[in-house]
This record gives structure tokens, C-alpha cells and sequence, in this order.
């Protein structure tokens, strides 16, 4: 039993190193390009931003003419023609067909300023899709720094194990060799073996949560599922500058794109407001035409060119509701409604964030304690065990301190530098900070 664990502890060093020598590690800064690049979300962003640009354009189309053409063929039968003037005694003309083309063209000159208004609105609205899409970015970058620092937790996870395992493997080959010599009860024995199957456990466990977190990671960058990633450490070594918690909130009240995409619809909807005002005033066009027509035997038309101004007024504004302008004043409240919500909503998750970034920080100077305190009772208490002077329970838990201690240091690290990005995240700034 204990050499099949050893061989299998040895493939998976060996694995490892052949893992380590044919993957270059993966940086946080490249892992959110990959995300991002690769983001089903971001596609549609793009959609959406192509979409608000094509209604820019269809706005700004209005203050163009309108010209169409049209020609008909019509076949008659048993037509019957009276003419105003003809000639008593002769016989009217009886066509069987007829031809006619018409050309038009309509300029508008005056909407109330509905056209205006219109295209302001849809810049604004573009705008206001484009921030959005930015704040896309923001939350994608945070996933993915969550899913990168989550598998660097796993992969100390699995070497912390690992290193303990090594440990208890080679004090079970000593404790055994002390059973067969008859200075160690076979039942002190039996407990280190079963602690070391524990650790064996453990491990199994620590492997197949960084194999999930390999594979989560492997979807955000939009790699296939069985590609192996290796972690750049150096982000947990990053030098975190950490400003005031007025600072924070300050940026995030300018930096958040969603808190301006908000601002820019709300001025979209004032000039919703006023293209429905708009929409009580006349409309006046200017047009012009050519008609050409053919009946044979009867009439030919040529050159029948027109000019013409036309008015065009609604008469049911008159006793009618606009309730297109109460639509996009309810609009524009409930706009003002939600900036107010977001404003408070980052205010109160900045403050929450910054505690939880000096809380992650106090963390681990105390698990750094731990783990000295944990050492020095682990050496006190193996030094008693070697004098008789402490059972093998005692040295035991003594380890399995100092194993938790280990882990707990791995897990603070990585929780204060994902509780910074976190941070960051809720000012604005982290798309910016990670790949600048």
C-alpha cells in the first residue's frame, strides 16, 4: 500500500514537471484578454453597439429626400371612353391599353424638430450602449480574475497536500521499522497510517477541485476543456497601493460606465420629451414630380413635370392625449429613479469592499502567527514524542496544525489580492489597471 502511494505520488511530480515544461504560465493580465476576446457577452455587445449605430444612421437618413419611381402596364378590356369634346357622329376611341411612369421626390423642410431631436437621441443612446458594453468588460475581467485566483488557491492546495503527504509517508516508513524493532505499539502505528490515508484523501479531494477550476478556467478563456493551465504566482507577490476608502468611492462615482450610461439616457430621454412636443406641430415638405403616360389612340403625356409645397397637421392633437410625452417623462423619472439606486448601491458595496480588503490584509498577519506558533508546537511536541513524553495522538494533531495553517496562509494570500481586484472592480478601474 505505501509504495503504491509513493509511485503514485512520484507520477504526479512527474506530470507535473513535464506540465511545467511544455505550458508557459498563464498571466492575469493575458487570462482577461483570452476572456474577453473570447466572451460570448462581449459579441453581443458588439451587436448591439453595430445595431445603435445603424439607428444613427436611420435618424440621419429623415433629413434626406425621399425618391421613388414607379411604372405600370395595364391591359383593358372593353374600355369605354367619352370625351368632353368630341365631334358629334364619330365613333370614341376604345383602348386596349395603357402605359404611364411616375417619378416623385419630397424634401422635408420643418418637423417641429422631430428629426433633430431624433438623431441627438440616438447618438446618445449609442453612446449609452457602447458604455455598457465597457461595463461588460469590467464584470468579465472580475469573473476571470476570481476563476484565476480560485485555481492558483486549488493548485497550493494540491502542493501543500502533497508536501505533507511526503511527510507522513516517510514517518510512516521510520514508524514501522520502530513496530518491527518492538519500540512502537503496532496501534501508534495504525494511527499514522491512518492519518497519512487521510492526507491520501485529501489529496484526492484538493485534485479534483483544481482539476474543476482547470476546466472553468478553460471555458472562460475559450480554450478546449483538457487544456492544462499553469498559474503566474507573480500576481500574489503585486504591490497593492491602497487608497482611501473617499478616494475609492469618488472613483467610482466618475469611473463607473454604468452610472454614465444611465446620465447619457437620461439626456437621450429629454430629448424624447421633446420630439414628442414636437410631434403637436405641422410637418411642411417640399416636392416635385414627373409623369409620363400613354394611352394609344387616345392620349400621349410627356414632360408633365410638378413642384408643389405640402402641409401635413394632425387635427386629432387637437382633442387627443399626447401620451408619447407621458411615456418619455414616466421614461425619464424612472431613469432618475435607478441613477439614485445605483448611487447608492456603490457607495455601500465600495464601503463594503474596502473592509473586506483591510479585513483579508489583518488575516494574514494573524495566519502568519499561526503558522509560527503552529511550527514551534509542532517541534515542542515532536521533541516530547522522541522523549516519551507525548503520545503519537498528540504529535498527530500537532501536524494536522500545522498542515491547516499552511493552507490557511495559501487561501489569505490569494483572498487579499481577489478582495483588491474586487475593490477595484466596484470603483471601475479594474479592466484599466490589469491591462495597461
Amino acid at each position: 500500500m505505501r509504495h503504491k502511494i509513493i509511485i503514485s505520488v512520484l507520477g504526479l511530480f512527474i506530470s507535473l514537471a513535464i506540465t511545467a515544461q511544455t505550458t508557459n504560465p498563464l498571466s492575469l493580465q493575458e487570462a482577461i484578454k483570452l476572456s474577453i476576446a473570447n466572451s460570448h457577452y462581449i459579441k453581443i455587445d458588439s451587436a448591439n453597439i453595430r445595431t445603435a449605430m445603424a439607428t444613427v444612421q436611420e435618424s440621419k437618413d429623415k433629413k434626406l429626400p425621399d425618391a421613388s419611381v414607379s411604372a405600370s402596364y395595364l391591359r383593358l378590356f372593353g374600355a369605354n371612353v367619352a370625351m368632353a369634346n368630341a365631334q358629334p357622329g364619330k365613333e370614341a376611341p376604345s383602348p386596349s391599353q395603357a402605359v404611364y411612369g411616375i417619378a416623385n421626390l419630397s424634401m422635408p423642410i420643418y418637423a417641429g424638430g422631430r428629426i433633430r431631436y431624433g438623431i441627438e437621441s440616438t447618438k446618445l443612446l449609442q453612446q449609452a450602449v457602447q458604455l455598457s458594453a465597457e461595463n461588460n468588460k469590467e464584470k468579465i475581467a472580475y469573473n476571470t480574475t476570481q476563476a484565476y485566483v480560485n485555481l492558483y488557491k486549488a493548485a497550493r492546495a494540491v502542493a501543500v497536500i502533497q508536501e505533507n503527504l511526503q511527510v507522513s509517508i516517510a514517518r510512516d516508513t521510520q514508524f514501522s521499522r520502530l513496530e518491527q524493532n518492538g519500540v512502537m505499539a503496532r496501534n501508534d502505528l495504525l494511527k499514522a497510517q491512518l492519518q497519512t490515508s487521510n492526507i491520501e484523501l485529501s489529496l484526492l479531494d484538493a485534485q479534483s477541485n483544481l482539476e474543476l477550476a482547470n476546466t472553468n478556467m478553460d471555458l472562460l478563456l475559450g480554450l478546449p476543456g483538457s487544456t492544462q493551465l499553469q498559474i503566474d504566482t507573480a500576481f500574489i507577490a503585486y504591490n497593492l497601493p491602497l487608497l482611501s476608502f473617499e478616494e475609492y468611492e469618488s472613483l467610482a462615482l466618475k469611473q463607473r460606465t454604468d452610472l454614465q450610461s444611465l446620465s447619457i439616457q437620461q439626456k437621450a430621454s429629454a430629448f424624447n420629451i421633446k420630439s414628442a412636443i414636437a410631434a403637436q406641430y405641422p410637418s411642411l415638405a417640399v416636392s416635385g414630380g414627373y409623369i409620363a403616360g400613354k394611352i394609344p389612340n387616345l392620349i400621349t403625356v410627356t414632360n408633365a413635370m410638378n413642384i408643389g409645397l405640402g402641409i401635413k397637421y394632425n387635427l386629432s392633437n387637437l382633442w387627443k392625449k399626447n401620451t408619447a410625452l407621458e411615456k418619455a417623462k414616466a421614461s425619464q423619472n424612472i431613469l432618475l429613479a435607478n441613477e439614485g439606486l445605483l448611487v447608492d448601491d456603490i457607495k455601500l458595496q465600495v464601503n463594503k469592499d474596502y473592509q473586506n480588503q483591510l479585513l483579508a490584509n489583518k488575516k494574514i498577519e494573524v495566519y502568519l502567527k499561526a503558522e509560527q506558533q503552529a511550527q514551534e508546537n509542532y517541534r515542542i511536541t515532536k521533541n516530547k514524542y522522541d522523549n516519551g513524553l507525548a503520545t503519537i495522538t498528540e504529535l498527530l494533531d500537532a501536524n494536522v496544525m500545522l498542515l491547516q495553517t499552511r493552507l490557511n496562509i495559501s487561501g489569505a494570500r490569494a483572498d487579499a489580492v481577489l478582495a483588491y481586484y474586487k475593490l477595484l472592480a466596484t470603483a471601475g478601474t479594474l479592466y484599466q489597471t490589469t491591462i495597461k
